[in-house]
């Protein structure tokens, strides 16, 4: 007897799962990391590694990606029986960084809920010294001709950030990271409350709610694009961002760069756009859905290097120093202290305040879906007999779980935590996967196969150049990158805290303890499959027929 399948949910609209795409893949980086890369990198000179990089990297992944969830129409642990049941392992592994990954990244969306809960006040909270939070350091500069900023002066926005919102003084680093900041608590809760209603009943929700999350984004830009370009010395920013260095071409850290951006930007392998293609129609036209989404996430990083710039020069027009000396802020606190402190000086600051931090809170919100869709999808999937029918259960306890994984990140040195699990929870751990599954589907699987598979869904084969890609260059580019952020890892600082030998150390643990799901699992399947060693081998790497392909015959 066949076990009953249960009928896959579907998404109600295609819309609804081209803006699941497209706001997973759109994120706080495209906002904060494209263009700080962009200018680090040799500014307009950096868009030709960039583009190179997409074409014959991110992108045939991405559509390998969209078209490998929407054949097989499963999560990203039970597709290897259908793949290579031996690199199973790697399903586990993106669970695993998944879980990680929301143990950090939605402290960051609370830290912009606590924003946007200051935002509603008549003067901004960070835009004078005379708060009880502050220290003699903080300079004010905005209005003032004869301010003199030295190295120790703190802007108002850094003070309100570090000593008001993460309160990191009452922190002595990682040693003693402190008590829980309890109105951070409260953000995070609410945040994890919005993600719980949203992804409770799957894609019939999940869909609609992206409406929001996925569009707001878009709006907010285009206000602070206009409002950015009519400030004094806002072309200075986009010189600044744009002026080609050429020299910088030769240097293999830009091409390295450029490869991360893309892979990390587009996130083809961390099996969300498996778990959200997988509820498509069979039919339905997934190349041209990867082309326009990716062609999307690029232009909106291209573009918010324009909303962030204009400001980076019209605050060097106020301080009276280059773009570069404003533009030293890296990560988030670029969103955090430098963009609010030019907002705080504009006209109308509260209104652009609001809109500013509810634009985080949603670029946030919807891959904090994708990536938890992932791990629900890939388990409830795995498991559909205990499953099935809990889902509403079974999210509840996930969502606890990562509450629970969340609060180191909400003591007072939550923010150290924090650039460690990002550093090491999905830096080169996500990469080395996504390497491998390249690996399984195009050599172990094979191309043919693939594209057999790809056919039967579009009506067409995939060419040449998207064969060629998946079978060398892509998997050439990922190991190219794993290698070189193997070899080449700076030492961590936050607002001058050097972190100790030993956090590199458990970065490493932590980074480590997602991969090696692959090896054990594979030495688990050697071990328990029957008959010598080479056709334990044969077994291994062949696709099972699953239940669902006897029943397809069968009809």
């Amino acid at each position: 007897p066949v076990p009953p399948v249960h009928p896959r949910d579907k998404w109600s609209k295609k819309m609804d799962f081209l803006l699941s795409v497209v706001g997973f893949a759109v994120d706080l980086g495209n906002v904060w990391r494209f263009p700080y890369i962009c200018y680090q990198n040799g500014g307009g000179a950096f868009l030709i590694p960039y583009t190179l990089m997409a074409v014959f990297g991110g992108v045939p992944l991405f559509y390998m990606e969209l078209a490998l969830g929407q054949f097989h129409r499963t999560g990203a642990i039970p597709i290897w029986r259908r793949i290579c049941p031996i690199f199973k392992g790697i399903g586990f592994a993106i669970c695993i960084i998944g879980l990680y990954v929301s143990f950090y990244y939605n402290t960051i969306i609370a830290w912009a809920l606590y924003y946007f809960y200051s935002s509603f006040s008549g003067t901004l909270p960070w835009a004078s010294c005379d708060n009880p939070w502050n220290t003699p350091n903080c300079t004010n500069y905005f209005g003032r001709s004869n301010v003199t900023w030295t190295n120790s002066s703190r802007s108002p926005a850094e003070e309100f950030y570090t000593r008001k919102v993460l309160e990191i003084q009452k922190s002595g680093g990682l040693y003693d990271v402190g008590g829980i900041r309890w109105q951070l608590l409260l953000c995070l809760f609410l945040i994890f409350t919005i993600v719980y209603f949203s992804l409770w009943k799957g894609v019939k929700t999940s869909g609609k709610v992206v409406w929001v999350t996925a569009t707001l984004p878009y709006l907010v830009l285009l206000i602070l694009l206009v409002r950015g370009a009519t400030l004094p010395g806002a072309w200075r920013g986009v010189l600044f961002y744009l002026r080609p260095d050429w020299g910088k071409l030769l240097s293999t850290a830009v091409w390295v760069d450029a490869a991360a951006q893309i892979f990390f930007s587009l996130g083809p392998g961390f099996g969300v756009l498996l778990a959200l293609a997988s509820y498509n129609h069979f039919h339905n036209n997934c190349y041209r859905d990867a082309l326009v989404t990716s062609a999307v996430n690029c232009l909106t990083s291209f573009l918010s290097g324009f909303v962030i710039f204009t400001v980076l020069g019209y605050m060097a027009e106020m301080r009276d120093v280059e773009v570069e000396d404003v533009a030293r802020d890296k990560g988030p606190s670029l969103l955090f202290i430098t963009y609010p402190e030019a907002i705080a000086n504009m006209v109308g600051s509260t209104f652009f305040a609001v809109i500013f931090f509810l634009m985080m809170i949603t670029l946030g919100l919807d891959s904090t879906f994708g990536g938890l869709e992932a791990v629900i999808t890939a388990v409830m999937d795995e498991y559909p007999q205990v499953l099935a029918k809990r889902r509403e259960l079974f999210v509840l306890g996930l969502i606890t779980v990562c509450f629970l994984g969340s609060l180191s990140t909400l003591t007072y040195g939550g923010a150290y935590v924090v650039k460690l699990l990002e550093e090491f929870g999905a830096g080169c751990s996500i990469l080395a996967v996504v390497l491998l599954e390249t690996i399984a589907v195009s050599w172990f699987y094979g191309i043919q196969r693939f594209s057999h598979d790809v056919k039967a869904m579009l009506g067409f084969a995939p060419g040449l150049f998207w064969k060629v890609c998946w079978a060398a260059i892509s998997p050439a580019l990922l190991a190219f990158i794993v290698v070189s952020s193997l070899l080449e890892q700076p030492p961590l600082v936050l607002f001058g805290y050097q972190y100790p030998a030993w956090s590199t150390s458990v970065g490493h643990l932590v980074g480590a303890s997602s991969f090696v799901c692959i090896p054990v699992y594979m030495v688990y399947k050697l071990v328990w499959t029957p008959g010598s060693l080479k056709q334990r081998l044969a077994v291994c790497v062949r696709p099972e027929k699953t239940t669902r392909d006897a029943q397809a015959e069968a009809l």
